[in-house]
């Protein structure tokens, strides 16, 4: 759901640090649409990389399942079309998971099939597994159930293996709406300490969602981050005068010191955060240094999410992006989720570039 027009004009930008934003519950679930950067995805506007046949086989067995998911405005129908899809085997998978690293395009396929769903847009759902586990929050567990209940499709965009208590709790949900008819498609992130060589496990998502494995068919993308592909590396930081000056010259723009927007993202909940971009035209900060600990870092990512999502360029002083997340953290469990933010922020980065003027 969009915002409302920037708050701040050229000459006045305002401060994240000063929103917190009450976001209601019924936004949450009319929330649950791909974020803004994907709203135009289709499966023939997703490139695939030619040296990795997977792409392309990838693209077709999505528009062969979101052809299988129909769109009736019986919900007892769409099932049985589901099921009559392939009529020697009506008990197959009801659900994909999109299995590579990241930067190979997971979310804009997973995008590609909501959009190729035929049914209305309040009968599919999208959104971060974050975002999921904060509906059930705002609704309980039951109501969440109901709702999602009715819908022919969910996509939960990274999946957050590394949560147990969360995964237990989606998964509880996802074997009830699969119970209901629901058919499903993830993109997930690793287990803590499954460094592997830069890709999602199959065998941990499905391992970790236990019951539901059946239901699922894991499909492999490989490939690198397409953001890097052929592209030139990040701008280096400019200086804090250049910041702030085009801060207020660029209308809807937004202006903080970053040591104090880490301490303003502590005391509001991540649910908060894409409401609190709302109108933000561009993201401007000052004095970007290495975060201080896992819990910020955390926050930062989930920010980090919000703001690709919305397509908003952030212009920044101080340290690089490549610079934010200590070596320890960057081995750690959470390391694929820091290496996103990084990817995504770089991107951001790039983007502003043509607010600066010599």
């Amino acid at each position: 759901m969009a915002g409302p027009p920037g708050s701040g004009s050229a000459g006045a930008p305002v401060a994240l640090s000063s929103r917190a934003p009450h976001v209601p519950a019924d936004r949450l679930v009319a929330e649950m649409v791909p974020p803004p950067r994907f709203q135009g995805a289709r499966f023939d506007t997703y490139i695939p990389d030619t040296e990795q046949p997977s792409q392309a086989e990838a693209v077709q067995v999505l528009g062969t399942f979101a052809a299988g998911i129909g769109g009736s405005a019986d919900a007892g129908a769409a099932k049985r079309r589901w099921f009559a899809k392939k009529p020697a085997a009506p008990k197959g998978p009801r659900g994909v998971y999109l299995d590579g690293g990241y930067g190979v395009g997971k979310t804009h396929l997973l995008a590609s099939l909501w959009h190729a769903t035929d049914a209305p847009p309040e009968r599919k759902a999208f959104g971060t597994f974050v975002e999921l586990t904060n509906l059930v929050g705002a609704l309980g567990f039951q109501q969440t159930v109901r709702t999602l209940g009715e819908h022919r499709l969910l996509c939960i965009d990274e999946f957050e293996l590394d949560d147990p208590g969360d995964t237990v709790l989606v998964s509880s949900l996802l074997s009830r709406l699969v119970e209901a008819g629901v058919a499903l498609a993830a993109t997930s992130n690793t287990l803590p300490g499954k460094l592997g060589e830069g890709r999602f496990a199959a065998a941990d998502f499905l391992r970790e969602i236990q019951g539901l494995s059946a239901h699922f068919r894991p499909l492999r993308i490989d490939g690198d981050d397409y953001r890097h592909r052929g592209l030139p590396q990040a701008p280096a930081p400019y200086d804090d005068e250049t910041v702030t000056r085009t801060a207020h010259r660029t209308p809807g723009a937004s202006l903080d010191d970053f040591p104090s927007l880490l301490d303003h993202l502590s005391q509001v909940h991540p649910s908060r955060y894409g409401a609190m971009c709302d109108g933000i035209r561009a993201v401007c900060l000052t004095d970007v240094q290495a975060v201080p600990d896992q819990s910020t870092a955390l926050r930062l990512v989930v920010l980090a999410d919000r703001l690709y999502d919305r397509e908003v360029p952030v212009l920044t002083s101080g340290k690089a992006f490549d610079e934010l997340f200590s070596d320890e953290m960057l081995r750690g469990g959470y390391r694929k989720k820091y290496f996103r933010a990084i990817s995504r922020l770089t991107a951001l980065a790039r983007d502003a570039g043509p607010l600066v003027t010599p």
